[in-house]
């Protein structure tokens, strides 16, 4: 549902009375679609000639590196997020992921990992269009390097094959090879296996590779990369079987690492919140729920200090379900 163009306008100029006053603005925001937020965005700069993306990410950078306004920096950065399509938005993220002094490679995996192909190269496209660059060649030159260019230089590969229908026999032979060149053999596994797997199949595909190899052999991958040789390549590889497993609860459990301090990656549950809150937000609740005992919003509330706009908005996020 869109917004008649009266409702637009008068938000919009509601939204720019506010003086960039930050919980307005949240709560002239904190219900509106993605698609009703694209909506704004035109129809602001039609009516005051600027754009209100480019306008929050002035705010976001006041902001910026002050400890007492951390929060205002947060609340800018999820609403100059809910601004941009959702492939933009993806291209930016990446974008800043890979400016970090420690790269933030999770922040691309979830990309690489939880959008459709054809999603991935308006991304990559997008990319290049706003920053003059290349997404693969700027993830190939990150010094020093990390076995999770590689990974991710697979997983791009693989968008960019044309997949067939999801196969149990390919599944299964998948599972077999990983298994005869990890956990079946001494040392440490073949990485060239492993991303040749990763290069040449689909998402969907790879789970049921994972699911064929907790069948056939009663446990994991997982758990097979646990055993022996444990190095930077195997905790990443970690990461994407866990996403490809099972993506509400790797997202409930970065959520829950975010809200209770401990990770140092920068802005994971505005980019969480954002990205998923019309997708699979009541998947994610479900399983944060059960496996912490609480609900997502209360244990928001209880981790972000009140007297700002922040709170409230993501919390707001929250109730974005898929139903809205």
């Amino acid at each position: 549902m869109t917004m008649s163009s009266q409702n637009c306008k008068t938000l919009c100029k509601k939204i720019h009375d506010s003086k960039g006053q930050l919980n307005h603005l949240a709560q002239a925001l904190e219900a509106k679609t993605q698609v009703e937020c694209q909506e704004i965005r035109r129809t602001y700069m039609e009516m005051y000639g600027k754009d209100l993306h480019q306008l929050l990410k002035s705010i976001q950078l006041t902001n910026q590196g002050d400890e007492a306004g951390a929060s205002s920096y947060e609340c800018a950065t999820a609403l100059s997020m809910l601004m941009l399509s959702s492939h933009e938005r993806d291209a930016v993220v990446a974008r800043e992921a890979l400016e970090q002094s420690a790269v933030n490679f999770k922040a691309v995996l979830e990309i690489f990992l939880g959008r459709k192909s054809s999603h991935v190269i308006l991304i990559l496209q997008a990319y290049q269009t706003r920053f003059n660059r290349k997404l693969e060649q700027d993830i190939s030159s990150i010094e020093p390097p990390h076995p999770y260019q590689m990974i991710l230089r697979a997983l791009a590969s693989s968008h960019k094959a044309h997949h067939a229908v999801v196969s149990e026999h390919i599944g299964r032979c998948d599972a077999r090879r990983l298994y005869q060149t990890g956990e079946g053999r001494p040392g440490a596994i073949d990485e060239a296996v492993v991303l040749e797997i990763l290069s040449k199949r689909s998402v969907a595909q790879l789970s049921v590779t994972f699911s064929s190899y907790k069948h056939i052999y009663g446990h994991s991958y997982t758990k097979s990369l646990k055993k022996g040789n444990h190095g930077q390549f195997e905790e990443a590889l970690k990461a994407v079987v866990s996403f490809i497993s099972n993506p509400p609860k790797y997202y409930a459990k970065t959520l829950y690492r975010s809200i209770k301090g401990a990770t140092m990656e920068k802005g994971s549950l505005a980019r969480v919140m954002v990205s998923r809150a019309e997708v699979d937000m009541n998947e994610i609740q479900m399983v944060f729920k059960k496996k912490y005992g609480m609900e997502l919003r209360d244990a928001i509330w209880e981790s972000i200090p009140s007297g700002g706009a922040y709170r409230v908005f993501v919390v707001a996020l929250a109730t974005k379900t898929t139903s809205s």
